[in-house]
């Protein structure tokens, strides 16, 4: 019998997770819900959802006959997934901060605080686990739009080997459809937007309270001439076309200099100048082995959108990534890229 940790968040995929391996008997299963949010130290700011999640949590639990443990992992993750998404903020780079959350937190610090009492744990990801050559190999799941598998592509071999996606298989429609049939009180509940440990502060507040402003000026990339001001880079992301407050738009932020505190934009009309069809990542992380072929598959950001590419050594032991038929305007340094070989995530790194 296998002895499975089963993490739950309130949303409709952990639930149905948590109630088929229920049913399917054979396993001794204690769900556990994460406190992560910043409720104490940032309930100023605006509500979060934990107390409602919670309470979701302990309904479907009963129902399933699953004892619930909730974890505090608040400290953990201000040391680690908080402190990296201000770090990267501050030189101008765009952070992944659920990337991290998952190798970090949820298959790192919480295996670390219960990993000896289990043998597996289970999640809501929509992604697969296979095994092949005796390595754990992470596999998309069945509904491209819902896919996670971008967000989970830093797991390494050993944590990927004791995970298991009950959902995987699922598309989210077929999610909701068994979440109806097992009569779950969150089976039409929305799902949760934005970056995992915000809730619903919103994320601008959440930067101007830890980083605060540094007014600067926004200017034409080509022209240097000077458009409008922002009160802090860190505001501000490449491929940015919202919230500039522009005239005469569409605008597009194309870099940014934290040095002359400049942010640069182009127009809309001279954005296909500035789209880059090839990126660097100077440390590839693999979760099971290296590629063995270069022509390969790629996303910068979580999304059904995956592009075609082909990737080289350097010399140095960086990877370049060039995409075989398209080029990006987005592409920004500190985002994770995702490198697949079909089905497969093979892993993939920080842009440099």
């Amino acid at each position: 019998m296998s002895r499975i940790a089963v993490l739950t968040s309130g949303g409709v995929d952990s639930s149905v997770a948590l109630m088929r391996l229920a049913e399917d008997g054979g396993h001794e299963l204690t769900a556990f819900y994460l406190k992560i949010w910043l409720e104490d130290e940032m309930a100023f700011l605006g509500s979060c959802p934990w107390e409602e999640d919670l309470r979701i949590v302990r309904e479907v639990c009963g129902a399933a006959g699953v004892p619930l443990e909730v974890v505090s992992l608040q400290q953990e993750y201000l040391n680690t997934v908080i402190a990296y998404a201000l770090d990267e903020l501050a030189v101008g780079h765009t952070p992944s901060p659920d990337v991290m959350c998952n190798r970090m937190i949820k298959f790192g610090a919480f295996v670390d605080r219960v990993g000896d009492r289990f043998d597996l744990i289970a999640s809501g990801h929509h992604a697969r686990v296979t095994i092949r050559d005796g390595l754990a190999r992470l596999m998309r799941g069945a509904d491209p739009k819902k896919d996670q598998t971008y967000f989970l592509c830093q797991l390494r071999q050993e944590q990927l080997a004791r995970c298991r996606f009950p959902i995987g298989h699922l598309t989210k429609a077929g999610v909701r459809a068994e979440a109806r049939r097992l009569s779950l009180v969150n089976a039409d509940r929305p799902d949760s937007q934005g970056i995992c440990f915000l809730g619903r502060i919103p994320f601008n507040d959440f930067v101007h309270h830890h980083l605060g402003e540094r007014p600067g000026t926004i200017c034409e990339a080509d022209s240097g001439r000077v458009l409008g001001h922002h009160r802090g880079t860190w505001f501000h992301t490449i491929g940015q076309r919202r919230g500039l407050g522009l005239s005469g738009g569409p605008w597009y932020v194309v870099g940014k200099d934290i040095e002359q505190n400049v942010v640069s934009v182009v127009h809309a009309d001279s954005l296909a100048n500035h789209n880059r069809s090839s990126f660097v990542i100077p440390n590839p992380h693999w979760v099971a082995e290296p590629p063995t072929r270069s022509n390969l598959q790629v996303r910068i950001r979580h999304g059904e959108r995956i592009e075609t590419c082909t990737i080289s050594d350097r010399a140095d032991g960086c990877l370049v990534v060039q995409f075989d038929a398209t080029a990006d305007p987005g592409i920004a340094p500190g985002q994770f890229a995702a490198l697949y070989d079909g089905e497969e995530c093979l892993g993939g790194g920080v842009i440099e």
